[in-house]
């Protein structure tokens, strides 16, 4: 095998979940459902502005977080299955524009559209099936990072993508924030540090009338 034929091979890249998970940043932050809104909001005014997708369960989600974060004057854009094509085009042209910096969606939209120098990829709720989660971090393959913000709820689905990672991602925590039951929320955090997440599996257990809500 000639030089040039080993540099050409060893080049390839391979596109399978534990080797685009290990080219790509990825954090989680635990919360209660309740206190997903605040803990973004507050993730947000902490980083610099990037290019971000934000990625929801449903229109309703999608919708209420858009709202939430324009009421504290952090401009974002949702699109989903109830807006026209036109509109979704329109917000898609902006984004890779950098005219606006982030889209809060579904994964039916996310798939639909061509996006371009997309630098974050945020979970605000973890797919029910894997595959969406990887279809999500790809997006970002080695160049972005992917930020997942995961509610007790969504911990068995958590589990399944690391399995399928074969590695456990990384937990960090936001400086200054406080749960809505700040006394509750510590205890669980503590607990949460001592478990092994994979052993402690819990069943997957999801809102099953807004999960099959149309996108």
């Amino acid at each position: 095998m000639s030089e040039e034929t080993t540099k050409k091979y060893s080049k390839k890249k391979y596109y399978d979940n534990v080797n685009v998970g290990k080219r790509t940043k990825q954090v989680v932050y635990f919360a209660e459902q309740k206190d997903k809104p605040s803990m973004f909001e507050m993730y947000l005014t902490c980083n610099e502005k990037k290019q971000s997708i934000v990625v929801a369960k449903s229109k309703k989600r999608a919708d209420e977080l858009c709202t939430y974060l324009n009421s504290k004057e952090i401009l974002a854009t949702a699109i989903h299955g109830n807006h026209r094509k036109e509109q979704i085009d329109k917000a898609a042209d902006e984004f890779n524009k950098g005219e606006i910096n982030i889209i809060i969606t579904t994964d039916k939209i996310l798939q639909s559209i061509e996006l371009k120098g997309i630098e974050t990829i945020i979970n605000y709720d973890l797919p029910s099936e894997h595959e969406d989660y990887f279809s999500r971090l790809i997006l970002v393959d080695e160049v972005g990072e992917s930020i997942s913000f995961v509610s007790t709820e969504e911990e068995g689905y958590l589990s399944v993508i690391e399995m399928r990672l074969k590695n456990e991602i990384k937990q960090e925590f936001l400086e200054g924030f406080t749960p809505s039951d700040e006394k509750d929320a510590t205890h669980k955090t503590k607990e949460k540090k001592k478990k092994n997440r994979h052993r402690n599996r819990k069943s997957r257990k999801a809102d099953k009338a807004e999960d099959n809500e149309e996108e």
